[in-house]
């Protein structure tokens, strides 16, 4: 459904989105993860057709994103990460707009966003800039599926958004998937990563790979500890001078390390630190931020 290969855009000097390949195939939530000034947005764009690729090339529906534009604009919804209806239109309004905009109607097309609306329908008489975050996260999913779009672009549709609403989000994504959608979507949270079938990590413009999340966990390399002792300022500096570590950083109260699978690596380590007051090394199993941090 959505296939690019090497595509590449340059913003002067910075190379925003460096030779990526991808493939998304039809009725796949596909999640690309990664930081802030990862890539994340000026690939989806590409993508829909509202930038130029410096390199490469990319079909949406077998459609070329330079030569088939005007038809590619047609078929996808698209959510940006900041919040972009129209503040001074209801909820009501601004659902007939971008329906008007593909020449449809809401009463034609109601029963694709009804399960998503009937959560907002009390607010119809609202102007949207009165809305809640996630209810404002709600209207433009609406917004964005109204006009029946064959695949699905959101980019960090749920920065900025209270854990309930993140969690409903999720579920109503997983909802449009089973009913044949394909979906991409961009997140910063790490923990989004378990709700998509594949995910690419992505970060400084570099593609780091893509797999199931089960498979990027379990591919991770190196065994992984949790440590934590009286200094952390201390800790990290001379967990990163450990001769195995492969990575150190700070991860909440405590350190993740990862070091070499080396036989008395860890009593090595508990030697190395044997100056720490309580001094704590827990083996821990990764998770996705962790496999993000070892790519980097």
């Amino acid at each position: 459904m959505i296939s690019a290969i090497n595509i590449s855009k340059n913003y002067g000097g910075v190379r925003a989105v460096d030779s990526w390949s991808v493939e998304v195939k039809r009725g796949e939530l596909y999640g690309l993860i990664g930081p802030d000034g990862a890539g994340k947005t000026t690939f989806f764009r590409l993508l829909t057709t509202m930038l130029l690729p410096d390199g490469g090339s990319a079909t949406v529906a077998g459609m070329d994103i330079v030569k088939d534009f005007k038809k590619i604009r047609r078929i996808f919804g698209y959510m940006p990460g900041k919040f972009s209806l129209y503040e001074d239109l209801t909820v009501e309004e601004n659902l007939r707009f971008f329906a008007a905009l593909f020449e449809t109607t809401i009463e034609q097309n109601i029963h694709l966003v009804e399960e998503i609306y009937s959560q907002l329908r009390r607010f119809a008489d609202r102007p949207a800039g009165k809305l809640s975050g996630g209810m404002k996260q709600k209207l433009a999913l609406c917004c964005a599926m109204i006009h029946s779009p064959e695949v699905l672009f959101l980019d960090e549709p749920t920065t900025g958004v209270d854990v309930v609403s993140r969690r409903e989000f999720w579920e109503m994504l997983k909802t449009l998937k089973s009913k044949g959608l394909t979906i991409m979507v961009s997140t910063p949270y790490m923990d989004e990563a378990q709700m998509c079938d594949r995910i690419a990590l992505v970060s400084g413009g570099r593609f780091l790979g893509v797999d199931t999340p089960e498979n990027t966990v379990k591919n991770f390399d190196g065994k992984l500890f949790s440590v934590s002792a009286d200094s952390m300022k201390t800790l990290t500096a001379d967990l990163k001078a450990f001769p195995d570590t492969i990575t150190a950083f700070s991860f909440g109260d405590s350190v993740h390390l990862r070091i070499r699978d080396n036989d008395g690596s860890i009593d090595h380590l508990r030697h190395y630190l044997s100056n720490y007051k309580n001094l704590v090394i827990n083996e821990i199993q990764p998770t996705i931020e962790d496999c993000f941090m070892a790519k980097i």
